[in-house]
């Protein structure tokens, strides 16, 4: 895999000191690069894991697969959940073949006008266009979770279909950090109302922290557990705030340092396993990454 790209910080660019200033206290700390993911496992693994280890869903979802007789095993259908399964044996749901591969994690800044979908069928630029992957694990890629196409930041992309599905439920509350630019200066009123919180078409939202940014721009940043479709616009929108622009400079205890518009990196070790104790998921065991 290509090494991630890294650049020395930047600074000439206000907008950029300040988004690093903001998401600061979420910056993990600093190692050497290493391993990016773990091998498959050599021996035989539970059939709900098998799906889980290859994106197909969490593994409560797998059982829920298998029950509906959606899966097959060297051709043969299968609905007993304690299954065992070799990575050899042939493995389908819905008659499309499955396979396990290196788990792989990957932090995205992403820019505007890219879908966040594994695909498109109007044909516009998606999320994992901007990824370069071997074939080997490309396919088994999926965003975590959704940004609108105008919003920009951190999105985790991953085959860690267990990982994923507990990020995004709202049991585990994964915080996400928005920078927010509007029309017009948003005042403590607006931030007190943020906090206690706002009246929205499915029900009341609130923010976990707001706090007003000085710059150039009128600009707020929130932080939330809450994971709803477009909240942050519809909560500034219910204060009759238009956002100009919306960008996620956290998620989940990652930001964006060093890493531009547009660019990716594998997420280190000590991420992955950070990501994996705050959902209660046991931490993986990494390999070393060849030389070759």
């Amino acid at each position: 895999m290509p090494p991630p790209d890294r650049r020395r910080k930047g600074g000439g660019d206000p907008s950029v000191r300040r988004r690093k200033q903001v998401a600061r206290k979420y910056r993990p700390d600093v190692e050497e690069p290493g391993p990016t993911a773990p091998a498959a496992p050599d021996g035989p693994v539970r059939l709900n894991k098998f799906l889980a280890r290859s994106g197909v869903a969490s593994r409560r979802e797998a059982d829920a697969i298998i029950a509906a007789g959606r899966v097959t095993v060297n051709g043969d259908v299968v609905t007993e959940m304690g299954i065992q399964v070799q990575p050899s044996d042939r493995v389908t749901v819905d008659g499309h073949p499955i396979g396990l591969s290196d788990l792989v994690y990957i932090l995205l800044n992403k820019p505007t006008n890219a879908i966040t979908t594994t695909d498109d069928e109007r044909g516009r630029r998606t999320v994992l266009d901007l990824v370069t992957l071997p074939p080997a694990v490309a396919g088994a890629v999926f965003p975590v979770g959704r940004l609108d196409r105008a919003t920009t930041g951190a999105l985790l992309l991953t085959s860690d279909g267990e990982l994923a599905h507990r990020l995004m439920h709202p049991r585990y509350g994964a915080v996400k950090v928005y920078l927010v630019t509007t029309e017009r200066p948003p005042t403590m009123a607006d931030v007190d109302q943020l906090r206690a919180g706002v009246l929205l078409d499915d029900g009341p939202a609130k923010a976990d922290e707001v706090t007003l940014v000085d710059g150039a721009e009128p600009r707020l940043a929130i932080q939330l557990h809450e994971g709803r479709n477009r909240q942050v616009r519809r909560m500034m929108e219910a204060l009759g705030h238009s956002v100009v622009a919306l960008d996620r400079v956290g998620y989940a205890g990652m930001d964006l340092a060093d890493l531009r518009r547009g660019k990716w990196r594998h997420l280190q070790p000590h991420e992955v396993n950070r990501l994996r104790r705050s959902v209660k998921l046991k931490t993986v065991v990494f390999e070393p990454r060849s030389s070759s």
